[in-house]
């Protein structure tokens, strides 16, 4: 068992077996078995904006097959559908929301196989792995769509897989957009609303540096 995360070689390769064994602090991924450790607590911009699409997730899947999660919650990504045991498994990643239709996924531990719909809101620290590294292992794993939310721009990339299993950019969408969420057909989201708390607490925080 490790309890301090100064313990971790950052050039080892890890498995989710591994990963059951570290108590440290910090929120730590796998992405090919290479340890990624999550950003500190986010921003509440970034708190905001995810509490109000899980919000838009929930009210509408209410009586509905499909499940929608936030983070942390641990969705484990398998090289193949022979390759499930804990040690077999080298991607173990906390997306900010997660909607599994595939209950047959869902076991005690989070997730075992790839959500239908995933988003990453960006923080600084985060933005180069959630753009580069997770595109791919989402991509890899069958994630059908893939939403990147950019706080500071107020934008929202959506990707979503194509016949050959490669992501195509299906839209970049501004505050002023509606979204249709792909993988459902009567569902669409206000992005003005998503992310009007995100604004007043931009231009509340800039206020309260010129007041200092």
């Amino acid at each position: 068992m490790i309890h301090d995360i100064s313990a971790l070689d950052t050039n080892k390769i890890y498995t989710y077996s591994d990963y059951l064994t570290w108590q440290v602090q910090e929120r730590l991924e796998l992405i090919k078995g290479r340890l990624f450790k999550m950003s500190p607590a986010p921003m509440r911009y970034h708190q905001e904006l995810s509490g109000a699409l899980f919000g838009e997730f929930r009210n509408y899947l209410k009586g509905k097959p499909c499940k929608v999660f936030h983070a942390p919650f641990d969705v484990r990504l398998p090289k193949s559908q022979i390759e499930l045991r804990d040690k077999q498994i080298y991607t173990v990643v906390q997306p900010d929301i997660v909607v599994v239709c595939d209950h047959a996924k869902l076991d005690r531990k989070g997730c075992l196989g790839a959500p239908d719909l995933i988003v990453e809101i960006l923080s600084p620290s985060t933005a180069a792995k959630d753009v580069k590294d997770k595109f791919v292992v989402y991509e890899e794993a069958g994630v059908q769509e893939y939403w990147i939310v950019y706080p500071g721009e107020h934008v929202l990339e959506v990707f979503k897989l194509d016949e050959h299993r490669k992501y195509q950019l299906e839209r970049i969408y501004t505050r002023e957009d509606t979204v249709e969420v792909g993988i459902f057909k009567d569902f669409s989201i206000d992005l003005r609303e998503i992310f009007e708390e995100a604004v007043d607490e931009m231009s509340e925080d800039k206020a309260n540096e010129h007041r200092l």
